[in-house]
Parts: structure tokens; C-alpha cells; sequence
């Protein structure tokens, strides 16, 4: 399995509406597009592919799709929420107000989705 193990990584995300999650992945994000075709808008996340595919139907999953690691996750958060986006709050989470949760470990992790509803997460790692 040597080539998968020094292959590039693909990240892949579904959407129901190319356009509108082009928009969210583009302007509330920042992505660069890197192609765009009728089958994927392909973005540059800092050297991973992002491929954004559509598909007639899309079934919600509770769990993170994608997630980005990030030297100051309170910098992001304020990023993200200036441009309009919303963090997941779970019951029986201690979140902080601006909806981050600190890990046993001391991670930092807030949750949000885009315009599919596809669970997106920023983490600051403590290592």
C-alpha cells in the first residue's frame, strides 16, 4: 500500500446546490477555486484538493466531514461568525459563549455546517 500511503489526499463534500456551497466555500471561507466544471468545484485547502460534487440527494450525517486545524481557534471562530456563520451548540456540551468546547485533553473544537447542512469543524490543537 505504498502508493495510497504517499499519495496526495482528495477531500470530497457533497452538495445539493453547486453554486450556492461555491459561494459559502469561496466567500464566508475564503477557498481559491482551482477548476470548476459542472461535475466539481475544485478548491485549494492550503495544498489538499477540496472537491465540492453535486448529487441529486443528500442525506444529513451528525458527524464532521471536514475540519481544519487552526493556530488560534478564537480568531477563526470571530472570522467565521463576522461573516455570517453559526456554531453548532449540543446539549450536554460545555461550550463557551462564543461556542467552543475544550477537550479533557485541552483541544479546542467548534462546529459548524454549510449551506447542505454538512458538519464542518475548526480545531486548535494543544500539541
Amino acid at each position: 500500500m505504498g502508493a495510497i500511503g504517499t499519495g496526495r489526499l482528495i477531500a470530497f463534500v457533497p452538495t445539493t446546490d453547486l453554486t450556492r456551497a461555491r459561494a459559502f466555500y469561496t466567500e464566508t471561507l475564503g477557498l481559491p477555486v482551482s477548476e470548476e466544471s459542472p461535475f466539481a468545484c475544485v478548491f485549494d485547502a492550503n495544498g489538499t484538493m477540496l472537491r465540492l460534487t453535486p448529487v441529486r440527494k443528500l442525506s444529513k450525517v451528525r458527524y464532521t466531514v471536514l475540519g481544519w486545524g487552526v493556530a488560534d481557534i478564537d480568531a477563526a471562530v470571530g472570522e467565521l461568525a463576522a461573516a455570517g456563520v453559526e456554531f453548532v451548540r449540543y446539549r450536554g456540551m460545555d461550550l463557551d459563549d462564543a461556542g467552543i468546547w475544550t477537550s479533557p485533553g485541552g483541544d479546542r473544537v467548534a462546529w459548524f455546517e454549510d449551506p447542505d447542512g454538512n458538519l464542518l469543524s475548526v480545531t486548535q490543537f494543544v500539541a
